[in-house]
């Protein structure tokens, strides 16, 4: 990392044809990850990545530089590239820079980095073989260890210095049942903002044995039901739902573009009063946590609807000077080779006072999604289609036989006033989120909820 005397030179410099401000995100990085997949180890594997970003913004438009080369020579560079590039001929005052170290948020006797490989691999193999205990049909199992450790650096014009260290581990598992043609997977995959000892309390055989489950449960379902029906989604990963179809509406940067539907709507009711949702990066240990965003500041709380009224978007600093709000802590990168821009952290409804029994009981025919899978969202629209990993039929209040290929249809601000019962246990999921910055861990979440008239659509019978 920088001294604090040549971090304000890089910034000077870049500074030195004209720009309103300009800051820097300098990044050491070190990622560990172990595959294994036809009860074999394919991969074991460490990279290491340093680098650095430099940002000049002039006008709210938006300059940005990265180099691999953090020599003196390197760093100047691109520090010169971005002054030239920058049309005006504004200088600043000299930089007075403050250092504000941060805590780091993991326990520094258990870095995964310090962990012998023997001990992530025993991992993978105890999930292999507890996947394939629990049935001959399970035909391949796919087990992924990661780790990373990532030490920054954040310096701004204003006088902003801090640093963060963020340790965080991943383990998914994915098996997948076989009877001829069909083959059906289940998938688990918890993580956290953490060191090796977020591994050592991983309940292995709970995570493995549900993955296999999952499987071996849907090779046998009939297809789903098609057409609007009452549809209730299970805690945890179904906050897929909100966070791709509402929460990317309310990043600052698809606000500035007006490329959502949500802009314009702060103080407007946009959900059932019975939704309140928040994004906060301050939850400890949680996957999306920072102590700090990529711009240096603090991360927290933001309360994004109450009672079914938008109170906040997800703000980061060029955005925010483009829409007239003030950062939020939601300014994210995946590494020093983006700039930054407003994203989610940790971003889930919150729990209301119904139980997930009371939503089957009062409902006489639907789907009860039990786990969600992947999907699409287009934020201009909100409109968005979501496969249920898991599903089941309701009939007369009660969950009957499982059905598969269920496809969950409509757009962002009609889900959202659809919803007329909220769980009370919340539960969040991990995941990775791809946007313009590149890819970052996220938490989503929710209690279960209840929602009226949704389309299922489908694969059809035969």
């Amino acid at each position: 990392m920088f001294s604090e005397g040549k971090v304000a030179e890089y910034i000077g410099v870049a500074l030195g044809q004209g720009g309103d401000w300009a800051d820097i995100f300098v990044e050491e990085s070190i990622k560990n990850h172990a595959q294994l997949s036809d009860q074999a180890i394919k991969t074991v594997s460490q990279n290491q990545l340093a680098g650095a970003g430099l940002r000049v913004v002039k006008d709210q438009q938006e300059y940005y530089a990265y180099t691999n080369d953090l020599s003196d020579v390197g760093m100047l560079k691109i520090a010169r590239e971005l002054a030239d590039a920058v049309d005006a001929d504004k200088h600043h005052e000299s930089i007075a820079l403050e250092p504000k170290p941060t805590q780091a948020a993991h326990d520094p006797h258990k870095l995964p980095n310090k962990i012998a490989w023997t001990q992530k691999i025993d991992l993978l193999k105890q999930a292999n073989e507890i996947c394939r205990g629990v049935s001959e049909q399970i035909v391949q199992v796919n087990v992924d260890y990661v780790d990373e450790t990532q030490r920054v650096l954040v310096a701004n014009s204003t006088g902003l210095l801090k640093t963060d260290t963020r340790t965080r581990g991943r383990f998914s598992v994915t098996a997948v049942a076989g009877a001829g043609d069909l083959k059906q997977f289940g998938y688990e995959a918890p993580g956290a903002h953490r060191g090796f000892e977020f591994f050592e309390s991983l309940d292995v055989r709970g995570i493995a044995t549900n993955a296999a489950e999952t499987a071996v449960r849907m090779l046998t379902a009939d297809y789903a039901p098609q057409g609007p029906m009452t549809v209730i989604i299970d805690s945890g990963f179904g906050g897929v739902i909100f966070h791709e179809a509402c929460g990317h509406s309310l990043e600052a940067s698809a606000v500035a573009r007006k490329a959502t539907v949500m802009a314009g709507k702060l103080g407007q009711s946009i959900a059932a009063p019975c939704v309140s949702a928040v994004d906060d990066g301050t939850l400890v240990h949680e996957w999306g946590s920072s102590n700090i965003d990529d711009e240096g500041m603090p991360t927290q709380r933001n309360m994004l609807i109450e009672a079914g009224v938008l109170k906040s978007y997800l703000v980061d600093r060029l955005n925010g000077e483009r829409i007239g709000q003030q950062p939020t802590g939601s300014s994210r990168r995946q590494s020093y080779r983006f700039a930054p821009t407003s994203r989610m952290n940790n971003t889930y409804i919150l729990p209301g006072d119904a139980t997930l029994a009371a939503m089957i009981a009062g409902t006489e025919y639907g789907i009860y999604a039990k786990k969600m899978g992947g999907g699409s969202v287009n934020p201009a629209t909100g409109e968005f289609n979501f496969a249920v990993q898991e599903g089941y039929l309701v009939r007369n209040g009660k969950i009957a036989e499982p059905v598969r290929g269920a496809v969950l249809i409509g757009r962002g601000e009609e889900i959202l006033k659809n919803i007329d019962m909220v769980g009370n246990e919340l539960k969040l999921a991990q995941g990775m989120c791809g946007a313009a910055s590149g890819w970052v861990p996220v938490n989503v979440g929710q209690p279960a909820v209840r929602v009226q008239n949704i389309l299922v659509g489908g694969q059809s019978h035969g």
